[in-house]
């Protein structure tokens, strides 16, 4: 998409999609806005984004509230200032991220994921203003301050994104008005003088149909065998990756599949295709426990599975293997109990719930939380953190059993 200089481009985006909105500069991708249109709680997120490049100035809010503003509208005249600014041994070290005009000014950067004396470069100006390295991700925490990029802006309204080679602050302007079709909302963009690009995110994979048996032992084929040993009938949801890596990947937080309720007591048999990576937890809302698994790996076919706080907890969870070798994982008692206030962050419909240890969109990572759970729980039972130290089950079958218990037991994958 091309917008003249001066003039205002429309996009519309139903409620749930994901997407951004980056601006080209002579073919090299550079600064992003990132929108999700009523996400979780029914709220926008936005953030703005340099990880890729930049080359000029950009800002995303919701419309008419400049509380919600994110990017800095003067990055590219803060980047020269530093540029002429710094010494001479950091000009050279950058050369070859940073492009200069014939005037010997900025005119735009490279990646900066792929340059660590870039990154330090950029965040001596633009720190906490805009996304410069990924944030917590892959069992990293992350910069706190790019963690706080992402945090929900309160409901959903239109998202103003600017451009300007100037002073990118946006004009004061009530949304813009176009035709919407009964509960439905979208967002409008004014965006000024850059060549844009707007990407739909693709959607997750689709999960077989969630199948239940009343006698788990005779269920057939992969999946999952799942109890819960709760006092009251809890609903569980799985969340497919949108993507898998060596060791990383894509972690699904909008798109659950079908929810599969099991009563107080009871287990289910949940059929699920070889393909599925991903996790189930109780609900829908964080923080929770996840049970994360893979039905059958790329490199060796087998399941694999372990128990994470890093998103939360809010209650207990098991992994077992079914094959009768005794393996197991996660743990069964109560720790929300006991828990420190400085490690609690209630979920919003209340429910009490340990904060994440990793950081997200709401907040970045909760040291009371690591502290608390490496001591009531440790890393070889669950991930409290990532990286090594807590080891994954791993079988040759494709069948897992989770146990959600009243203590906070949430999944044992079999």
């Amino acid at each position: 998409m091309t917008v003249q200089a001066g003039t205002t481009a429309t996009i519309q985006a139903e409620d749930g999609t994901s997407g951004a909105i980056i601006a080209l500069h002579d073919g090299h991708e550079g600064e992003q806005a990132e929108i999700t249109k009523a996400g979780f709680g029914g709220n926008d997120f936005i953030d703005l984004s340099n990880i890729c490049g930049a080359g000029g100035n950009l800002t995303v809010q919701q419309t008419g509230n400049p509380a919600t503003r994110k990017g800095d509208p003067l990055f590219m005249q803060h980047i020269n200032n530093a540029w002429h600014s710094t010494d001479d041994n950091t000009r050279s070290s950058l050369s070859q991220c940073v492009h200069l005009d014939a005037a010997g000014n900025v005119q735009r950067i490279d990646a900066i994921k792929d340059f660590p004396n870039l990154e330090t470069f950029v965040r001596s100006f633009a720190d906490g203003m805009t996304y410069i390295d990924v944030g917590a991700w892959g069992g990293s925490p992350g910069n706190a301050n790019d963690n706080n990029q992402s945090s929900a802006r309160q409901g959903s309204t239109d998202i103003q994104v600017t451009y300007n080679d100037g002073d990118a602050s946006p004009p004061q302007v009530s949304p813009i008005p176009y035709p919407i079709a009964p509960s439905t909302k979208y967002s409008s963009a004014k965006l000024t003088n850059p060549t844009v690009t707007f990407q739909q995110a693709a959607p997750p994979p689709t999960v077989s149909r969630l199948m239940s048996s009343n006698n788990a032992a005779l269920a057939q084929g992969p999946g999952i065998i799942l109890s819960n040993k709760a006092s009251q009938d809890q609903t569980f949801n799985f969340y497919d990756n949108f993507w898998n890596g060596d060791g990383t990947a894509g972690a699904n937080f909008d798109h659950p599949s079908n929810p599969t309720t099991v009563a107080a007591g009871a287990t289910t048999f949940v059929s699920l295709p070889t393909t599925f990576k991903g996790r189930v937890q109780r609900g829908t809302q964080l923080p929770a426990t996840w049970v994360e698994f893979q039905v059958s790996a790329s490199n060796d076919h087998a399941a694999h599975g372990d128990v994470s706080l890093e998103q939360g907890c809010d209650k207990a969870a098991t992994i077992s293997a079914t094959d009768g070798s005794g393996q197991t994982n996660g743990f069964s008692q109560d720790i929300l109990s006991g828990a420190p206030d400085a490690a609690v962050q209630n979920k919003p419909d209340g429910t009490r719930a340990l904060a994440t240890t990793m950081g997200n969109w709401m907040s970045g990572p909760n040291q009371a939380a690591i502290d608390y759970e490496n001591q009531v729980v440790g890393q070889q039972r669950a991930y409290v953190e990532g990286g090594r130290g807590r080891a994954t089950l791993r079988r040759a079958i494709i069948a897992l059993r989770w146990i959600f218990t009243e203590g906070g037991g949430m999944i044992v994958v079999v």
